[in-house]
């Protein structure tokens, strides 16, 4: 297992920032960067498409301005997430701006196409695709992808559900490329268990929900600090798609979490069908490690948790290991 030069020794804490539909903005990306980890938003928040292109000269800018400025810290780097699935109009469009910006990583969801991966390579930049299952993963290496994403069951969003040691070791059997591991990591303790697990870095996304600099509502952020892993529903009901959501935020709209009948899994429509509530407006996605989030934070502040955490776990483990060794 490796990481491309791009990201080994370039992390405060081995954790990416996963990019959070609506949530992500360049407040947020910035912070994650400058704190050690990889900001990440997806080209889809940027709207109308237009604002993209403000979004990556002011995250490339500023990025380079913090770098002149602490040039024995530099910041993380940042990536761009692309929706490859055909319903994404603007994905040409997106491509060529992040083309432009050369964009140091690009994130793949819900398919794997080799013409994007071709064209991240020709500006050099490296693509993560993310993957619920052995059968997609192999299929995004076979496409050009760079390395992975396993999302497991707990994700937030569009999860996964399989065990995340079993995904991790299916995937492992056969790649050993740069593996990322998304569903419920929310502490540091986690972020060390995904990498004694298999995988390279954490992929974060729900607690950065609750932070001072997230695009979300504050009753979102509260709802968050107020849930835990049973108040997460998975249904494919809001997008065609099966996801994670804050079973408050469904009993808000009206419905009994409980009892969601099944959408149909070619809708694909993102909240379009004004006969359902919107996700991610009005169902609020979140993953089942939100019980670890306990208020509402500026996002360096998080960062600095998960890191004071994997350094004790970490610290843990060698002290448990030179324990039993003497005995």
């Amino acid at each position: 297992m490796s990481l491309p030069p791009l990201l080994a020794n370039r992390l405060s804490v081995p954790v990416v920032g996963s990019p959070l539909f609506i949530i992500s903005n360049p407040d947020l990306v910035l912070a994650q960067c400058k704190a050690g980890i990889v900001g990440s938003f997806p080209a889809l928040n940027a709207r109308p498409s237009g604002v993209l292109e403000q979004w990556l000269e002011r995250i490339t800018t500023e990025l380079a301005e913090y770098n002149a400025q602490h040039p024995d810290k530099p910041a993380a780097p940042f990536a761009v997430n692309q929706i490859v699935h055909k319903s994404n109009a603007r994905l040409e469009e997106d491509m060529a701006l992040c083309a432009k910006y050369k964009v140091p990583i690009i994130i793949t969801s819900l398919g794997a196409r080799e013409e994007v991966n071709h064209a991240v390579h020709d500006w050099g930049g490296i693509v993560l695709h993310d993957v619920i299952n052995n059968t997609f993963a192999r299929k995004a290496i076979q496409k050009g992808a760079d390395g992975l994403i396993a999302v497991a069951a707990g994700a937030g969003g569009h999860a996964g559900v399989l065990s995340p040691f079993a995904l991790i070791h299916d995937i492992r059997e056969w790649f050993d490329g740069p593996l990322l591991l998304s569903g419920a990591i929310s502490t540091g303790d986690a972020v060390l268990a995904a990498q004694a697990a298999g995988a390279d870095l954490a992929y974060v996304g729900s607690a950065f929900i609750a932070t001072e600099e997230a695009n979300a509502t504050e009753a979102y952020k509260q709802m968050i600090v107020d849930s835990g892993a049973s108040d997460i529903v998975y249904t494919n009901l809001f997008t065609g798609v099966h996801g994670n959501y804050l079973r408050q935020s469904i009993v808000n709209s009206g419905l009994d979490p409980d009892n969601l009948p099944v959408s149909d899994p070619t809708a694909m429509n993102f909240g379009a069908d004004r006969q359902r509530p919107k996700a991610w407006k009005e169902i609020w996605g979140a993953g089942q490690g939100v019980g670890a989030v306990k208020r509402v934070v500026p996002a360096a502040e998080l960062v600095a948790r998960l890191r004071t955490e994997y350094q004790q776990a970490r610290a843990r483990l060698r002290l448990d290991t030179a324990t039993a060794g003497a005995h």
